[in-house]
């Protein structure tokens, strides 16, 4: 087979996202999709180490209380939190996804963490601590803000 540029990791990060994406097309009949789309991500928690496993549940439980207008479902195999249009605004990339040496809390661009012309979009994180809990909040708080009138 020819090299495509593409990680074995890579390679079944798309395939997974393929299967979300013909999976939430079947749930768009379905009674009760975010009730699934969670469970999609409590499941994707449970395939995670422990270590991971903890900043995750940590991550979704801050989005909960500081992004409660997010909902949980998931994004290329991640937990991600999506905005009343179904983009993903947060995600939280376990390290071992693909042999990183840190997790990842990750905004796409439906986040609103603009900072003049220059901003961070994604932040490793190592450990659950007040430092972090603080700094996550915060971030959640100002991805998810309204945006000012006239922008």
């Amino acid at each position: 087979m020819a090299d495509d540029g593409f990680t074995k990791e890579e390679r079944a990060a798309m395939k997974q996202r393929a299967a979300e994406l013909r999976a939430q097309a079947k749930r768009q009949k379905a009674e009760d999709k975010a009730a699934a789309d969670l469970q999609d991500v409590l499941a994707a928690h449970a395939a995670m180490t422990d270590d991971e496993r903890a900043l995750a549940e940590h991550v979704h439980a801050l989005v909960a209380e500081h992004a409660p207008g997010l909902a949980p479902k998931t994004w290329y195999g991640f937990p991600s939190y999506a905005g009343p249009d179904g983009k993903v605004v947060a995600f939280f990339q376990p390290g071992s996804k693909f042999g990183t040496r840190y997790s990842t809390l990750g905004f796409q661009d439906s986040a609103r963490l603009d900072d003049g012309s220059l901003w961070a979009t994604s932040f490793a994180l190592t450990a659950v601590d007040d430092a972090s809990t603080a700094a996550i909040a915060d971030l959640l708080r100002r991805a998810t803000a309204e945006a000012p009138a006239g922008s």
